[in-house]
């Protein structure tokens, strides 16, 4: 399966953003701490979340679907196994959330070593660390981990050695179903670490905090004290952000809706930088078709750096789409991606179009932008690199194929229907 796309200029309409991926992976983890039945609104229908949904299967939760997949009802409530499925682990680093509510229900869990983006080493060091200090105790293996906790989670004060988001979303879970109070400091603050908090307060537990560095938790105890709930997965700010730099590059006039207020500051400073300019209206953002992208140098004329950092700070998962807005803006840029080793690897793929990029090291790129990009024959190495991808060959000129698309639809439903609505020139082909 490739995707074939055509030079595309001029799209328009309203574009729909799909739910947070990475909101949707912890809320459907925590579902495993409820006895009780938990309907799960406004799921993205991309395979991550699918294989999110067959790990909860492969451990004896009941889940249940709409026929759009948007929405189901997990019930957790009869025998819950610690061994998930070996596969399915090993294809998301999502699986491991499921380390903490597994280990609440049953006192021991096996997490093997996670799948996900290859974008260099990620660390689970601070996962393990977090759930030692709350009571458990790990054995680590050469593929796996086997941890146990038969007392259960006592509640502790937790000091971060990173802003982790999934480690504090561990946290998070592990607290709300221990013995005590917990207070969580070097927490991370992005916006589905603040919703897997307004999921657990609407399950029962005091949790303070969610969205600052320092979240406090009043323990239950124990899971039997969780009551059902139902919850809405927002939009995803990094598809946001993508349609946003989308638009800009291929001067199109479009409008999202359901953007929420408020979390788009760092992205507008940091497009602004590149020439680009979107106005947000309550949930709506809409972007002018008349943009001519252009770097604006610092005060004294110095090259502007575009780096990215824990929330509030402009998410790395958006630095892949800053390049490409850096290649179609006049002038030179520097991204600085210093989160993720390897994440900057895949810009030859830009230089095989006809970018003028220099990589500067593992982490720096600096970008000559504003000539011209030609369609080529090319591969999406992630899923956030893949969709940075997409939007250069709509600016391209000529005929771009992108392979591996599975990558993209990992995190972007439907993509290519969905652009085409907007008037791209893309099409999904069988290999």
């Amino acid at each position: 399966m490739y995707l074939r796309i055509e030079h595309s200029r001029g799209l328009s309409g309203t574009y729909v953003p799909q739910g947070n991926k990475n909101e949707a992976l912890p809320v459907l983890a925590a579902t495993l701490m409820c006895p009780g039945k938990c309907r799960i609104g406004n799921l993205p229908r991309i395979i991550d979340v699918q294989v999110m949904l067959d790990l909860l299967r492969s451990v004896g939760a009941v889940v249940e679907s709409d026929a759009a997949g948007h929405e189901v009802t997990v019930d957790a409530g009869g025998e819950i196994g610690i061994l998930p499925d070996e596969e399915l682990a090993g294809r998301i680093r999502g699986s491991l959330l499921l380390a903490a509510p597994i280990l609440a229900r049953r006192g021991e869990v096996v997490i093997l070593r996670p799948g996900g983006d290859r974008i260099g080493r990620r660390r689970i060091d601070t996962h393990l660390d977090i759930l030692e200090s709350l009571g458990a105790e790990a054995e680590v293996l050469p593929d796996r981990v086997r941890l146990k906790a038969p007392d259960g989670f006592r509640g502790k004060r937790l000091f971060l050695e990173e802003a982790s988001v999934m480690a504090t979303e561990n946290a998070l879970m592990a607290a709300c179903a221990a013995r005590g109070d917990t207070v969580i400091e070097n927490a991370a603050c992005e916006p589905h670490v603040q919703r897997l908090a307004a999921m657990l307060k609407a399950m029962g537990v005091a949790v303070e905090g969610a969205g600052t560095n320092r979240i406090e938790i009043e323990g239950r105890g124990g899971f039997e004290r969780f009551r059902g709930v139902e919850h809405r997965i927002r939009e995803d700010h990094i598809e946001v952000g993508s349609l946003i730099a989308l638009a800009a590059a291929t001067e199109s006039e479009i409008a999202i809706s359901g953007a929420t207020p408020g979390n788009y500051r760092m992205v507008e400073r940091a497009y602004r930088i590149l020439g680009v300019r979107f106005v947000q209206d309550g949930d709506l953002i809409r972007v002018p078709g008349d943009q001519a992208l252009e770097v604006d140098y610092d005060r004294y004329g110095e090259i502007p750096r575009i780096h990215d950092a824990p929330w509030p700070g402009f998410p790395a998962d958006l630095s892949s789409i800053a390049v490409v807005l850096a290649c179609c803006a006049r002038g030179s840029a520097l991204i600085h991606e210093w989160m993720f080793e390897s994440r900057l690897y895949w810009v030859d793929s830009l230089i095989s179009m006809g970018a003028r990029i220099t990589q500067c090291d593992p982490h720096r790129v600096l970008v000559n932008g504003g000539r011209a990009l030609r369609g080529t024959t090319l591969h999406s190495p992630d899923i956030r690199a893949g969709m940075a991808l997409l939007i250069a060959a709509l600016r391209a000129e000529g005929r771009t194929t992108i392979h591996n698309v599975i990558q993209i639809d990992r995190g972007y439903e439907a993509i290519d229907r969905r652009l085409a609505a907007l008037g791209a020139k893309i099409e999904r082909v069988a290999d």
